[in-house]
Formats: C-alpha cells, sequence, structure tokens
C-alpha cells in the first residue's frame, strides 16, 4: 500500500510544493511545527533514511540543503532545523523547520495557517530558490 507521500508525489493528494527534481520532492507539511515547517522526500518510496543507497541519501540532503537556504531567505528565524523522525509516514524524508526558539523542534506546538497563507508562502519559498 502506497504512503501518503507516495501519492503525493504520484499527485492523487494536493501538497504546497516548494520544489521537486527527477528523484526529490520538496512541500510545505500541512501540520507545521512553524511557519515554513518543509518536507524533503526521495520520490522512490523507501520507508527508513539509512535504508536508501548513498547516491539517493546524498542527493536527498543536498536538495534538503538548497530548500533549507531558500526557507532561511523567506521565514525570518534564527535558524533553520532538521529533523529524520520516521515514525509517523513510512516513506524517508527530511523536516526542515525554521526556528526560533527549541519548542519549535519538539512536534507539540503547531501553528495553522489558511490555505492562501500556505500558497502564497510556498510561492515565496519558490521565488528564493
Amino acid at each position: 500500500m502506497s504512503s501518503i507521500f507516495t501519492k503525493i508525489v504520484n499527485g492523487e493528494i494536493p501538497c504546497y510544493k516548494i520544489a521537486e527534481d527527477e528523484n526529490f520532492l520538496a512541500f510545505l507539511d500541512v501540520n507545521p511545527n512553524a511557519k515554513g515547517h518543509t518536507l524533503c522526500i526521495p520520490k522512490k518510496e523507501i520507508n527508513k533514511i539509512f535504508d536508501m543507497d548513498d547516491d539517493l541519501y546524498l542527493g536527498l540532503m543536498q536538495f534538503s540543503k538548497k530548500i533549507a537556504i531558500a526557507l532561511e531567505k523567506t521565514v525570518p528565524c534564527k535558524r533553520v532545523g532538521m529533523a529524520v523522525i520516521g515514525l509517523e509516514v513510512p516513506h524517508a524524508h527530511v523536516h526542515l523547520i525554521p526556528l526560533n526558539e527549541m519548542d519549535e523542534m519538539r512536534f507539540q506546538n503547531k501553528v495553522s495557517l489558511s490555505k492562501v497563507e500556505f500558497e502564497d508562502l510556498a510561492k515565496a519559498i519558490q521565488n528564493n530558490l
């Protein structure tokens, strides 16, 4: 059974897309810890990040770095944090979270954005790529 992320990759579920290439996709988390919380995923469904072959793993890190730099230019923050948790969706993914305080990495406090706010934010980040 396809993961929710594979359904996003296949266009079965919509997302607020930031960027994509032939191997990776970045999109805004719809239940964000902070404004700009972004997920970077390989398009190939692989359950665990360390099950990825070296080239795909390094490619995901390079792709995530490019997204993080654009994110930091877009969302005022002290830095962009990165987390690889992997329990909530059986598809390898990287969380990029603009940080102003440590609580934003705890996955307990969430922020709410409207559809328009998500769309505007996605476009703003794209413009900084």
